[in-house]
């Protein structure tokens, strides 16, 4: 049966599904959200791309090169840097977007990109990061009474409730949803109750590679500092255990991570590809203390042969090869990280059997498996 107003008619002039819009949340760093969203652009190259929020030059020449439009929180006052406290004018944001002219939409979303809305006859496909996760499950790393005092808790409490039921209730505007892990399939399954294909997100393997050179006695983390990553708990064990640790990245968590860390801990911002290539290159192992989607810098660090040591939840455990290609930690405390620390640090972890593990998440194997998953979900529309 054909979907009413798909254009597959032997009226239509233009191929079915030819006209492809890109939904993503925000523009505001080469994240691993912007990685994905990077190797989508390159599968199809005349989307045009719908955003909240673009900040120049903060992402790939393949992305800033796209036709793209931004929604009104781009000219709200200082948006570029303090967009966060613009979420509940999100859902408004995404809904005034006009997608009238496309007939394909794939939204890359783990906040409110999923919920754009469609015309009846484009298909929607969604590639879900996760299911918005402050609003749910970690609302209290984020605006919890420990976070933020009593008093603003129970002012955004009620806030993120309703933006949760949103959420929800907008799930069924897509048609499709792929997921980036198993994890966030069960995520989708119990928030949406919608069932959903896993396609791993892309890692460039052909870029980040070892070098066989001997690592230095340091730790290194590559994320962004907001409350969920747990950079605090990486940072408790490190002063527990006296082991060095470099941290890459920026983000709200800045001030508060500096105010807790001693010496031996090095914040050294934002880097280039290549820095961060060395670091990996150079450090015993990655610390991943926070309870991951996914973890494409986790993958990154791993196809240089550098192992990680990760909570034992979430994308973790789908990505790392407890004992081989990392260490897998029960519980997320600072004496777990520290005991894995020492582990790691009088053990040697083979780095061509680390670089395997890291090849199955390969930037090709992710654009035939993506547009493998397109495929059929078109085909299963018609």
């Amino acid at each position: 049966m054909t979907k009413p107003g798909i254009h597959n008619t032997k009226h239509d002039t233009e191929k079915p599904y030819s006209r492809v819009a890109l939904v993503h949340d925000w523009l505001t760093g080469m994240r691993g959200g912007e990685k994905a969203l990077e190797a989508v652009c390159e599968l199809y190259p005349n989307a045009e791309l719908y955003t909240l929020l673009h900040k120049r030059k903060s992402v790939s020449s393949v992305i800033e090169n796209r036709s793209i439009h931004r929604s009104f929180i781009q000219y709200l006052p200082f948006s570029e840097n303090l967009y966060r406290y613009y979420l509940p004018l999100f859902p408004c944001a995404i809904e005034q977007f006009d997608l009238d002219n496309h007939d394909l939409i794939i939204s890359t979303s783990h906040c409110v990109a999923k919920s754009a809305v469609r015309t009846g006859r484009a298909f929607h496909i969604c590639y879900c990061f996760t299911p918005m996760r402050y609003a749910r499950e970690q609302f209290d790393d984020y605006f919890g009474i420990e976070r933020i005092g009593s008093t603003l808790s129970g002012f955004v409490s009620p806030i993120l409730n309703s933006l949760a039921r949103w959420d929800t209730a907008t799930s069924g505007r897509v048609d499709s949803y792929i997921a980036i892990s198993q994890h966030v399939a069960r995520r989708i399954k119990r928030y949406y109750n919608r069932s959903s294909k896993v396609v791993y997100p892309p890692v460039d393997t052909s870029f980040y590679s070892p070098n066989n050179m001997t690592p230095e006695d340091s730790f290194v983390i590559v994320s962004a500092l907001v409350p969920y990553k747990r950079i605090d708990l990486a940072i408790r064990a490190c002063k527990l255990s006296g082991i060095k640790l470099r941290i890459v990245g920026d983000g709200p968590d800045l001030n508060r991570l500096r105010q807790i860390a001693d010496s031996n801990i090095e914040f050294l911002g934002p880097l280039t590809n290549d820095a961060v290539r060395e670091l990996y290159r150079s450090s015993k192992a990655m610390l991943l203390p926070g309870e991951e989607e996914f973890g494409i810098a986790s993958v990154e660090a791993q196809a240089c042969g550098c192992p990680v040591i990760a909570l034992k939840r979430g994308g973790a455990v789908e990505t790392i090869v407890d004992g081989e290609t990392g260490i897998l930690v029960n519980q997320p405390t600072a004496e777990a990280f520290a005991d894995a620390m020492r582990t790691a640090q009088a053990r040697p972890f083979n780095q061509g059997i680390t670089r395997r593990n890291a090849e199955r998440f390969s930037t090709p194997r992710f654009r035939t498996e993506f547009k493998n998953a397109i495929d059929e979900a078109l085909n299963l529309s018609v």
